[in-house]
């Protein structure tokens, strides 16, 4: 008997009524609000619109969704076309089944539909979401909990997972959590971008790219871990092949964006400087000076007059015509030339 394990729920789903609510279903929603969250937050920092991040997500999670459907049943697909399996299940996606490759391959997709439309570059837009992205699988995994799949092998671990379903082929046991170590993994992941952007100010793609390598580092071993069904080459599990694929491709992108684009973007969209709030700033800025100039001018044509009047008492001072002494001499001279 165990002393120490994690139990798995009795049901992943709960009725409203005749609306079931499903477990997977609300991890997946939650995580989607929390990248749209952190990646409007990220995006209007760099100096974006808020409300951008969203009006692109409308595009990319509908294809990130149809893009990890498509791979997984495409990867597992004994599981819908096998003699004794009903097709139609295929479509059943709140049962589990999201391959992350698809989704973020399709997501990417309509993200790139979505910024051409709204203006905007797809990778700095990508920088701003990778991390969210990240805790998005975070909370996303635990939708495997509900529905008590992807497990690893058996262990007597105090934080061993305890199946008790049998369907499926499952058998009741006690097993790795490895929906719960990946789940760990992505949140220590999205920690890292999140330093490493700010550390050494990623851009034109590779805070994306950051995320994408050091995801694949930790489902590499973790895949290793799991015991469901799944197609191998060499030995190996495809979705570690994958991962690796992957992780070079990432890396080498680092590399190769670091030395020809340096730096990060100056501006991410155009207009976003825009701001209501600071035109009005600027029209009482405009106002206050208006009243300034307004309140000077009496004094600055005040000073005018005096400057006047000075220049003009300056010259009659300087007029020999004008002055009570120069006309008394002058009469002084008329006299004495009458006298000699």
């Amino acid at each position: 008997m165990e002393l120490a394990y994690i139990p798995s729920p009795s049901r992943g789903v709960l009725y409203l009524g005749p609306v079931p609510l499903r477990g997977y279903a609300f991890c997946i929603i939650i995580g989607v609000f929390v990248a749209v969250w952190l990646g409007n937050k990220r995006w209007v920092a760099r100096g974006g619109r808020p409300g951008t991040v969203a009006d692109i997500a409308v595009w990319a999670v509908p294809f990130g969704l149809v893009g990890g459907r498509l791979y997984h049943v495409i990867t597992d697909y004994e599981l819908y076309f096998s003699p004794g399996r009903d097709w139609v299940d295929a479509f059943k996606v709140w049962e589990g089944g999201l391959g992350i490759w698809g989704a973020i391959a399709l997501g990417a997709v309509g993200a790139w539909i979505g910024a051409r439309r709204m203006g905007v570059a797809l990778p700095a837009y990508a920088d701003a979401v990778a991390p969210g992205i990240a805790f998005a699988q975070a909370i996303g995994r635990w939708g495997n909990w509900f529905n008590q799949e992807l497990y690893g092998h058996e262990t007597h671990l105090p934080w061993a997972l305890h199946i008790t379903s049998s369907e499926g082929g499952r058998v009741p046991g006690y097993y790795h959590p490895t929906f719960l170590y990946e789940s760990l993994w992505c949140v220590g992941v999205g920690l890292l971008v999140i330093w490493a952007d700010r550390r050494f100010k990623l851009g034109h793609g590779r805070a994306f790219a950051l995320y994408v390598a050091a995801y694949c580092a930790g489902r590499a071993w973790i895949e290793y871990m799991r015991v469901d069904d799944a197609h191998h080459i060499l030995g190996v599990r495809l979705n570690v092949w994958t991962a690796v694929v992957v992780f070079v491709l990432a890396v080498t992108y680092l590399v190769l964006s670091a030395r020809r684009r340096p730096g990060r973007e100056a501006v991410v969209e155009q207009g976003a400087s825009d701001d209501p709030d600071a035109g009005e700033a600027e029209a009482e800025t405009d106002a206050d000076d208006g009243e300034t100039k307004a309140e000077a001018k009496p004094e600055t044509e005040d000073a005018k007059v005096d400057v006047t009047k000075a220049e003009s008492e300056t010259e009659k001072e300087s007029d020999p015509d004008s002055a009570p002494e120069a006309k008394a001499g002058a009469k002084d001279t008329a006299d004495s030339g009458k006298k000699g």
